[in-house]
């Protein structure tokens, strides 16, 4: 069975760091984070090395979310449309 690889978001892994120096032990906020100590141990040696990255997660609203999906779905129906228009002309100059 294969491993799915987390991602944690630039918050999670700054508020853990912030914790692992609050409380001097990135084995201690690790288990409570159920988190390896390791990803806390290279996050706080990234984070003073000025390197710590993450995934920016930003709130949308209900709106903004279906806005996005609707967007998507139209640019999957119009590739499919020109797939479809394509295919009619390549069958129609087959059949004269």
């Amino acid at each position: 069975m294969e491993r799915q690889r987390r991602i944690y978001s630039l918050e999670f892994k700054l508020k853990a760091v912030e914790l692992s120096n609050e409380r001097g032990s990135s084995t201690i906020v690790a288990r409570e984070l159920n988190i390896s100590s390791d990803n806390i141990k290279r996050w706080k040696k990234e984070y003073n090395q000025g390197k710590l990255t993450g995934k920016i997660v930003s709130v949308k609203s209900k709106e903004e979310q279906e806005l996005i999906l609707l967007r998507k779905e139209l640019a999957d129906v119009k590739m499919e449309r020109d797939i479809l228009k394509k295919a009619v002309s390549i069958f129609s100059k087959s059949d004269k």
